[in-house]
């Protein structure tokens, strides 16, 4: 037996994406390992899985794995390139925005059409930003002081988009100790479910740079939650603007979100098909001992 598959990206961040709506999913936290291996397997920072939605209330039920193996509650750039196989498929048209059931809630996501390069450009409502869970200690949410062991005290943005996010502004990205402390805080007592981690460089009041730390992935070219955690943050902070351009390795996206905590956060952004192809079944059942 063969599983068919679809390679895409969304600015880099590179995703394996599986059509389960008429079979069971069935993938184990090993064999997602196996998959996702750069060198023996299809090679991706997560697995999107598409299944029949949980309700008349939602069109589809979208769930995201991490490379390790770990199912976790979002993720924006995988959101656009779901929304590009629904498309490309003819699953769904797109006369209105698709509503998806994820983890925790439900996203929505619409086609807004082709950028200068031909590339398909896809609008997602990201949920709610909330700085909630940390609002019981005085300005916690958006100053949280964490030491970083041998790389000094930090003060973080915590917050979820979804998922948990922790955010500090650095001088400059390219210098900044993305994968040591990003690594570092995964282990923290004050995140029990891991976190991802932004690294936010203010260029302007409507632009920033950003590298992410994603849980369960390490650094990644793109981080769709990860840019709306950055720009909450800068918004809520009062140093950056409603409209924000984040500018990722692997490209930009435009957030916008207008300031107040649990209102809906919205990001456009590229999603690009690389190759369709299919896993002989007999790989899934050996191992590499």
């Amino acid at each position: 037996m063969q599983l068919d598959f679809q390679k895409m990206h969304g600015l880099g961040n590179d995703f394996a994406v599986f059509d389960c709506r008429n079979r069971s999913f069935e993938f184990t936290s090993d064999q997602i390992k196996r998959l996702s291996d750069r060198n023996r397997g299809i090679g991706f920072d997560q697995m999107l899985v598409i299944e029949n939605p949980p309700n008349d209330n939602f069109d589809f039920l979208y769930r995201i794995f991490n490379a390790d193996g770990s199912e976790v509650e979002h993720c924006g750039n995988g959101a656009r390139c779901f929304a590009k196989y629904l498309r490309d498929k003819g699953i769904f048209n797109f006369q209105r925005p698709v509503r998806v059931a994820i983890k925790k809630g439900y996203i929505e996501i619409d086609y807004v059409g082709k950028d200068a390069n031909g590339e398909d450009i896809f609008r997602v409502d990201m949920g709610q930003v909330d700085f909630s869970p940390f609002t019981h200690k005085q300005n916690s949410a958006l100053e949280e002081r964490i030491d970083c062991g041998a790389f000094g005290v930090f003060s973080f943005g915590i917050l979820s988009i979804g998922n948990p996010h922790a955010v500090c502004v650095v001088e400059d990205v390219n210098t900044a100790y993305v994968n040591e402390i990003g690594g570092f805080l995964q282990n923290h007592p004050l995140f029990p479910e891991k976190v991802n981690v932004g690294f936010m460089q203010l260029c302007g009041r409507d632009r920033i740079k950003l590298r992410v730390f994603e849980r369960g992935c390490g650094e990644t070219k793109a981080c769709g939650t990860g840019a709306c955690a950055a720009t909450a943050v800068g918004i809520a902070r009062g140093l950056l603007d409603r409209c924000v351009t984040v500018e990722l390795a692997g490209g930009n996206v435009m957030v916008e979100w207008n300031g107040t905590e649990f209102a809906k956060i919205t990001m456009n952004g590229r999603a690009s098909t690389v190759y369709a192809g299919k896993i002989d079944n007999s790989f899934l059942q050996t191992t590499d001992k």
